[in-house]
């Protein structure tokens, strides 16, 4: 089994949520809990990730745009407005000593981007807050943004539906570039697993309550 052992989330976005909860549900039965809205036009809906059957802090993001935005423009989260369906876009690990993290990254020659603030109004219209890595445009999303929750709770560790996690790795065909900019992070085993195959993706598996194994 492969699972990073600083996995935070798994994030699947696209052009609609309303239609990505349907779909995930569809494919697993598990219907995501509505998250909440970001200053950043977007809206998700959580799902949390077990392994072995244990509760863990992982869970998976399913994001698109918030439904009562203004204006009609896609957001660019996530490559949000380039998207036609539901997507395994990137992942996110939660390090001990976020901008240390950074500096030793970026003294090996990867730039994982500023750590800033973000928010999110939940569902009872609680604020919650934590910072992340956002990096400049072209983001490389075969790399996972790092996080950190201060004193928040991590929604993973929250009272939300869950599914098993059985591994989470990423296909490259040619590994060295990625696997360069991972090693950077310093973080060794924390981060998913690059295996060497045709195409450059993400491949999620997951495992149903009647024990079905599902593959994204």
């Amino acid at each position: 089994m492969s699972v990073p052992r600083l996995l935070d989330h798994i994030v699947i976005a696209g052009p609609d949520l309303a239609e990505i909860v349907d779909w995930f549900r569809e494919l697993t039965g598990v219907t995501a809990a509505p998250g909440g809205t970001h200053p950043t036009g977007t809206a998700n809906a959580l799902v949390a990730l077990t392994v072995d059957g244990a509760k863990r802090p992982h869970y998976l993001e399913l994001i698109g745009p918030d439904p009562e935005r203004e204006g009609e423009e896609l957001p660019k989260t996530f490559s949000i407005n380039r998207l036609k369906k539901p997507t395994l876009i990137t992942y996110a690990v939660h390090p001990e000593g976020i901008d240390q993290v950074v500096e030793r990254a970026r003294a090996a020659s990867f730039d994982p981007g500023d750590v800033e603030e973000l928010s999110r109004t939940t569902a009872d219209g609680t604020q919650l807050q934590w910072r992340l890595t956002q990096a400049a445009a072209p983001r490389n999303y075969a790399v996972p943004f790092l996080i950190d929750w201060g004193t928040a709770t991590q929604p993973g560790l929250g009272d939300l539906p869950s599914i098993e996690l059985v591994s989470f790795e990423r296909i490259e065909v040619n590994p060295a570039p990625q696997q360069k900019s991972l090693d950077a992070l310093g973080l060794e085993d924390g981060v998913a697993e690059i295996r060497e195959a045709r195409g450059s993706r993400f491949v999620l598996q997951l495992r149903t309550e009647d024990g079905r194994d599902i593959e994204i």
